[in-house]
């Protein structure tokens, strides 16, 4: 892992957003395909030892993922994401609640905005989260930022992983 990539995560409570800038070693192509697949993000975005099961996803304007986080003991946390906005390769959006396994929405949620550049081989992806509460933010923001800098250093070994195929 190359230890000189951006990594900033910044909470303003104020504005009930988190932001989160990480730069990745790899090509705008491949990060965007890590954060927008199924059988790619299945592979990265639960901190271990969690593992991330897809049960549907659908990117498109209006389409959903439908995934849960399963712990070791086998409980399954469930969420669902539905993309508001795609401008591919640069830029996605997306609504995200927790829910339970039948697919009813535990509200509030938060609105995530993803945006994609590349500049000399490195990829930088910008993430603003903007939660509709302040209490659901203050709730999970300790788990959530551990499992957030987890996460991604999962995606850093998996984009590693590809670009060496």
């Amino acid at each position: 892992m190359t230890n000189d990539l951006l990594f900033d995560f910044t909470v303003d409570k104020a504005a009930k957003t988190v932001y989160i800038t990480r730069e990745f070693d790899a090509n705008q192509a491949l990060v965007w395909d890590a954060f927008t697949k199924a059988e790619l993000l299945d592979k990265w975005v639960a901190p271990k030892p969690l593992v991330a099961k897809t049960k549907y996803q659908d990117f498109k304007v209006g389409g959903k993922r439908f995934y849960a986080m399963i712990m070791p003991d086998g409980q399954e946390r469930w969420a669902m994401q539905e993309y508001t906005s795609i401008s591919p390769i640069t830029n996605f959006k997306m609504y995200n609640a927790f829910a339970d396994k039948d697919e009813n929405l535990e509200l509030p949620g938060s609105e995530w905005d993803h945006s994609f550049s590349e500049k000399d081989g490195r990829t930088i992806v910008h993430i603003s989260i903007y939660n509709e509460s302040l209490e659901r933010l203050e709730r999970i923001l300790d788990g959530f930022t551990q499992g957030m800098k987890m996460s991604l250093v999962n995606l850093e070994s998996l984009l590693a992983d590809l670009s060496n195929k």
